[in-house]
């Protein structure tokens, strides 16, 4: 899953982009207001993670504007702003769910699980799709009663189709779902990845949607 990171304190924003990608999100990391436009413009995000206090203007305003824009992306405020105000004026704006700094990388990573579980209709951490079991926060991917252990690459795609259920998704979303600003991974590699699940998991797994993009498609029985 793709997470914008909007933070201008470069340790802090360092910190959080080691720590969400441990937990395997792909992280774009962004310092201003007008970045952070840009690359909600530009790129597919499945989540926002906003501060507040940014050099070019204020959090707030941007996150205000955005849901006036119709932006309905899942966005987790991160801030040192403490009063009950701010955090009433927070979600009273749009936010999602508002974290306080300092705060535990486990609590960030928790509450974002939460946030997307929420986003795509779920109210149980484990996805189910026909034989299989994805458990987003530990990672395990289960056919039937075996454990199966995919590539990071292989597990992040195949978590996307299975987040986004029928809904068709395009080249360039999977692409960003994958990889990271700055990453120039080769044409043919997102067919590479869609052939080894479908070699994994049945030729169905995944569904090519003619001049559209692809889908997620049925599981082979156990």
């Amino acid at each position: 899953m793709h997470i914008l990171l909007v933070e201008d304190n470069q340790e802090v924003a360092r910190a959080v982009e080691r720590g969400l990608c441990l937990a395997n999100f792909t992280v774009n990391r962004v310092a201003t207001v007008e970045q952070a436009k840009q690359a909600l413009h530009h790129f597919s995000s499945d989540l926002v993670v906003l501060d507040l206090g940014l050099p070019d203007g204020d959090g707030l305003q941007l996150l205000a504007q955005w849901r006036s824009q119709g932006v309905t992306l899942p966005i987790l405020v991160l801030t040192a702003r403490d009063s009950l105000e701010d955090k009433v004026h927070g979600l009273a704006q749009g936010a999602d769910d508002y974290l306080l700094k300092p705060f535990e990388l486990d609590e960030l990573v928790a509450r974002i699980h939460a946030l997307l579980r929420r986003a795509n209709g779920r109210a149980v951490q484990v996805i189910e799709h026909g034989a299989l079991r994805f458990n987003p926060a530990t990672r395990e991917l289960r056919l039937g009663d075996d454990v199966l252990d995919l590539p990071r690459r292989e597990l992040a795609l195949l978590e996307k189709f299975l987040s986004s259920g029928r809904r068709i998704i395009s080249t360039e979303q999977l692409y960003d779902s994958l990889y990271g600003y700055g990453e120039e991974p080769d044409s043919n590699a997102l067919n590479v990845h869609i052939y080894h699940l479908r070699k994994k998991l049945g030729k169905d797994i995944i569904e090519t949607v003619r001049g559209l993009g692809y889908r997620l498609g049925k599981v082979d029985p156990v």
